[in-house]
């Protein structure tokens, strides 16, 4: 059953779509910390395994709220890594070191990536599918990435 909640049924399938991209780039990005969690080396490995950790918990929390988002529009949301890595815009390991510092500089290029493709949207979703909740949804999500690329970021200096 279709939801009646005000939006065309073409701006909710293409809603959905975009939010499909969200929810992959989302799934790749926890995937990466959960790596960095699972594989980082080196004098600082105790912290930076638990600073890792709370990133990966943090990015499945956003996983479960996009894919909610979905399925309130009425749509199905994927959960295969082949669909995922063809809607992605980020790349998988980019890094040759096990280290805290390059895990922290590939996870901040993600998130800061991440929050360009979010900021490109809001307005979409507002004005052009008229579909403000998603918008609000959006800016939220886009504003926990910027605070998670700040306490990266924060790391190098």
């Amino acid at each position: 059953m279709n939801p009646a909640i005000g939006i065309k049924k073409d701006s909710l399938t293409k809603v959905a779509h975009l939010l499909n991209g969200v929810l992959a780039d989302e799934f790749l990005l926890c995937l990466k910390a959960r790596n960095a969690h699972w594989n980082v080396e080196g004098p600082d490995f105790h912290s930076m395994h638990k600073y890792f950790e709370e990133q990966y918990e943090q990015l499945d929390e956003i996983m479960d709220g996009v894919a909610e988002r979905i399925r309130t529009l009425g749509h199905y949301a994927p959960a295969a890594m082949k669909v995922y890595l063809d809607l992605t815009h980020l790349t998988e390991q980019s890094r040759e070191k096990n280290d805290g510092v390059g895990f922290i500089k590939e996870l901040l290029g993600d998130h800061e990536s991440i929050i360009t493709r979010l900021r490109e949207n809001i307005n979409q979703f507002a004005n052009d599918f008229r579909d403000s909740g998603t918008s609000d949804f959006i800016t939220g999500l886009m504003e926990t990435h910027e605070k998670m690329a700040w306490m990266l970021r924060a790391h190098l200096k």
